[in-house]
C-alpha cells in the first residue's frame, strides 16, 4: 500500500541521514512520520514551486530538535532539498542543519529548536493571517484564507512561553491555527511523569481551545479526521493530542535512549526489518516520489493557480487596495517618513518614550500595516494608537494589540507576525524586561525579522520601584546580540530618526531605549546622523586642538553637553558626542569613526547609567567609563541619579583626573 510505503520512506530517510552524520534525534521522525505524512499529503496547502506563496498553509516545527523529519518531507514534497542535502544532514555549510533554519533551507517557515518558542510563533502567524484576512477580503473575493500548523513534543507543553501563548491564543479564538501534540510520553531524560504529569487537554479546554484525541499514531485516517475535525472549529484554536510511540519500530522503541542518538548499523537493519524495507540506504522508490508529487506538488499547484486568478480578480476590481497590498509585500514605505515624523524644538523637555508615542501616532497614520502593543504597559510605553480599537475577536483589523503581562511570548508572536511577512510590528514592555524577550530577540536578530522593540523606564532614573525595576545590565546584553540593531535616542528629534531607521530596516530587529523622565531637547532634527551611529553633538571651541571627548546616549547626552560648557569655562576644549547606537558606528568606515573620535585624543569619558561593560572600546585605556556596576536603588529619581555620581559637578571632576 503506497500510503505505508510512503510514511516508511520517510523513516529510513531519517534513519539513514541521522547515521550518516552519527548525531541527530530519530526518535521524533519514527514515531510522528505518520501525522506529518498525513498532515502534508491531505492537508497542508503549500506549493514548492513558489515557496513564498503568501496564502500558503504554515507549518512550524516547534520540536526543532527532530528537523530531519522536516528535510524529509521538504525533500519528499519537493521542495529545493536533495537528497545530497539529506546526506549533509548537520554538515557545515549544507541546507540540512541541526536545527531549521528560516532564510536558510527553502520551505522552512520559521527558525526552531529552543522549545516552547514554536507555538507562540506559529500564533503569530495566524493573528497575521486574521489582520490581513478581516482588513483585505471583500465579501466576494477572499485573498487572505490559510491555516497555520504547529508539531509540538511533550517538551514544548513545559516551558512556561507556551502556556503564555496558548492562554491569548484561546481568548482570541484563532480558529485557524492547529497544533499537533507528539504525545510520546518521553523526554530526553526519561519518561515524562517523572515530572510532567498534568492531564494537558484538560488544561488546553481551560484555556478556551477545541482539543482531539487521536489514540493511534500510526492511523492516518484517525489523523486526517481529527484534522478535518478541527477546521470546522472557527472560534477556537485546536489541540490535537496524538498517542505515538517514539522510535516507532528502532530496537528501543518507547524510550528516552532513542531521543537523540542515531540508530547505528544494528538498529537501522532492525528497523528496517519491521517495516519490511528491502531498498538501498538514501533509496526511496520513484512510485513513492510520484505519490507525494501528486498529493502535495499538484495539488498545491492547482490551489495555487485558483488563488492567482482570485488575486487578478481582485487586481481588475479593488485596484487600489491591491496597490497597498504590494506595497506591503514588498516591504516599501508608504512614504518618506522624514516628512511625517514630528519635530522638537531645541530646549523643549519631553520623555523620549512620550516622543515615542507621537512617532507611533504619525507612522500608523501612514502605514495601513503598522501594528502592534504592550504587555500590560500601553500606558506607560506610550504604545496605544488613536482611533483604533483593540486587536480580537470583535475586530481583528484593529491595531492595538494588547498581549497582557506575557513579554516572552509577545516577542515569539511578533517573530510569526513578521514572518508571515506584509505587517510591521512592534512590542513593549519596560526595559528591564527585556531579561524575558532575549531568546525570542535573539531568533528575531538569527531570521533577519525587522521587528521594533520598545523598551521604556530605560535606566537608574525610574527611581523608586527600585532595583528590581532598574535596568543596568541590560544595554550591554541587548548590544551584544549578533544582528540587533540598539539605539538609545537622546531626545525627541532622536527618537524620530530611531523610527524612522527602524522602519527602514528590514533585516534585523531594532530596539529602542526610551526615558520614563523627561530630557531637554539637544539635538536638531537630522536623520542622517542616528544611521550613522554616533556623530559630532557639540563641537570643542577649538577644534584644532581638542582636550578630551565627552561620549553619552539618552538622557545622559544633556548631561556632558552642560558638563563641556563647564570644562570650557575653564579654558578646555571639549568635544560631545552623541552615540545613540554603537553597532551602527562599529560598522561605519574606519574614516569616519577616525573623524569623530580621533585617535591622538586620548582623554575621554563615555557616562552611561548603565554597567561599563564592553564601553572601554570607545574611551581606550587612558580614557574612563562613568557607569553603574551595582544595581540600582529605591528612591525619587533625581536623588538616585545623584547618588550615583551622574552630575555635572562628578563629570567635570572626573574629566580632569585624566
Amino acid at each position: 500500500m503506497i500510503q505505508k510505503q510512503a510514511i516508511d520512506a520517510i523513516r529510513v530517510l531519517g534513519i539513514d541521514g541521522i547515521n550518516k552524520a552519527n548525531s541527530g534525534h530519530p526518535g521524533i521522525v519514527l514515531g510522528a512520520a505518520p501525522m506529518t505524512y498525513t498532515l502534508f499529503t491531505k492537508q497542508l496547502r503549500v506549493n514548492p514551486s513558489v515557496s513564498e506563496w503568501v496564502n500558503r498553509d504554515r507549518f512550524v516545527l516547534a520540536a526543532g530538535h527532530g528537523s530531519m523529519l522536516l528535510y524529509t518531507m521538504l525533500h519528499l514534497s519537493g521542495f529545493n532539498v536533495s537528497i545530497d542535502d539529506i546526506k549533509e544532514f548537520r554538515q557545515l555549510g549544507s541546507k540540512t542543519p541541526g536545527h531549521p533554519e528560516y532564510g536558510h533551507t527553502e520551505g522552512v517557515d520559521a527558525t526552531s529548536g529552543p522549545l516552547g518558542q514554536g507555538i507562540p510563533t506559529a500564533m503569530g502567524m495566524a493573528m497575521a493571517e486574521r489582520f490581513l484576512a478581516e482588513k483585505y477580503n471583500k465579501d466576494d473575493i477572499e485573498i487572505f484564507d490559510h491555516y497555520t500548523y504547529a508539531l509540538c513534543g511533550d517538551g514544548d507543553l513545559m516551558e512556561g512561553v507556551t502556556s503564555e501563548a496558548s492562554s491569548l491564543a484561546g481568548h482570541l479564538g484563532l480558529g485557524k491555527l492547529i497544533v499537533l501534540y507528539d504525545s510520546n510520553d518521553i523526554s530526553l531524560d526519561g519518561e515524562t511523569d517523572i515530572s510532567f504529569t498534568e492531564n494537558v487537554m484538560k488544561k488546553y479546554e481551560a484555556y478556551g481551545w477545541h482539543v482531539v484525541l487521536v489514540e493511534d499514531g500510526t492511523d492516518p485516517e484517525a489523523i486526517n479526521k481529527a484534522i478535518e475535525e478541527a477546521k470546522q472549529v472557527t472560534d477556537k484554536p485546536s489541540m490535537i493530542e496524538i498517542k505515538t510511540v517514539i522510535g516507532y519500530g528502532a530496537p528501543l522503541q518507547g524510550t528516552h535512549k532513542v531521543h537523540g542518538a542515531p540508530l547505528g548499523e544494528e538498529g537501522a537493519v532492525k528497523a528496517k526489518e519491521v517495516y519490511g524495507w528491502k531498498h538501498d540506504a538514501f533509496h526511496v522508490p520513484e512510485e513513492v516520489y510520484n505519490h507525494f508529487n501528486q498529493e502535495v506538488n499538484e495539488r498545491g499547484t492547482n490551489a495555487y493557480t485558483e488563488w492567482e486568478q482570485k488575486l487578478n480578480a481582485y487586481k481588475e476590481k479593488y485596484p487600489e487596495d491591491y496597490k497597498e497590498l504590494s506595497k506591503l509585500f514588498n516591504k516599501e514605505l508608504p512614504v518618506d517618513l522624514e516628512e511625517v515624523l514630528p519635530k522638537f524644538e531645541l530646549g523643549s523637555n519631553e520623555a523620549t518614550r512620550a516622543s515615542s508615542g507621537k512617532c507611533i501616532n504619525a507612522i500608523a497614520k501612514v502605514m495601513p500595516n503598522f501594528l502592534g502593543g504592550s504587555a500590560d504597559l500601553a500606558g506607560s510605553n506610550k504604545t496605544n494608537i488613536d482611533g483604533e480599537g483593540v486587536y480580537g475577536k470583535d475586530s481583528f483589523k484593529d491595531r492595538n494589540i494588547y498581549f497582557g503581562v506575557r513579554e516572552f511570548s509577545m516577542a515569539c508572536m511578533l517573530n510569526g507576525m513578521s514572518l508571515h511577512s506584509g505587517l510591521r510590528v512592534f512590542g513593549a514592555t519596560f526595559f528591564v524586561f527585556s531579561d524575558y524577550l532575549k531568546p525570542a530577540v535573539r531568533l528575531s536578530a538569527l531570521m533577519n525579522q525587522p521587528i521594533i522593540y520598545v523598551l521604556t523606564h530605560d535606566s537608574i532614573a525610574v527611581g523608586e520601584d527600585g532595583p528590581t525595576h532598574q535596568p543596568v545590565e541590560q544595554l550591554a546584553m541587548l548590544r551584544s546580540i549578533p544582528n540587533v540593531q540598539v539605539i538609545r535616542p537622546s531626545d525627541g528629534n532622536e527618537t524620530a530618526a530611531a523610527w524612522n531607521l527602524a522602519l527602514q530596516t528590514t533585516d534585523r530587529p531594532t530596539v529602542l531605549v526610551l526615558t520614563r523622565q523627561g530630557v531637554k531637547t539637544v539635538t536638531e532634527s537630522n536623520f542622517e546622523n542616528v544611521k550613522k551611529g554616533a556623530y559630532i553633538l557639540r563641537e570643542a571651541k577649538d577644534k584644532a586642538n581638542i582636550d578630551g571627548i565627552l561620549i553619552a546616549s539618552g538622557s545622559e547626552s544633556e548631561l556632558v553637553v552642560d558638563a563641556k560648557e563647564t570644562l570650557e569655562k575653564d579654558g578646555l576644549s571639549i568635544r560631545v558626542v552623541n552615540m545613540p547606537c554603537v553597532n551602527r558606528f562599529d560598522e561605519q568606515p574606519t574614516e569616519y569613526k577616525e573623524e569623530v573620535l580621533p585617535s591622538d585624543v586620548r582623554k575621554r569619558i563615555y557616562v552611561e547609567m548603565g554597567t561599563e561593560y564592553g564601553l572601554y572600546k570607545y574611551v581606550g585605556l587612558d580614557g574612563k567609563v562613568m557607569g553603574v556596576n551595582t544595581f540600582g536603588a529605591s528612591g525619587v529619581g533625581n536623588q538616585v541619579i545623584e547618588e550615583y555620581g551622574f552630575t555635572v559637578e562628578n563629570v567635570v571632576e572626573e574629566f580632569k583626573k585624566l
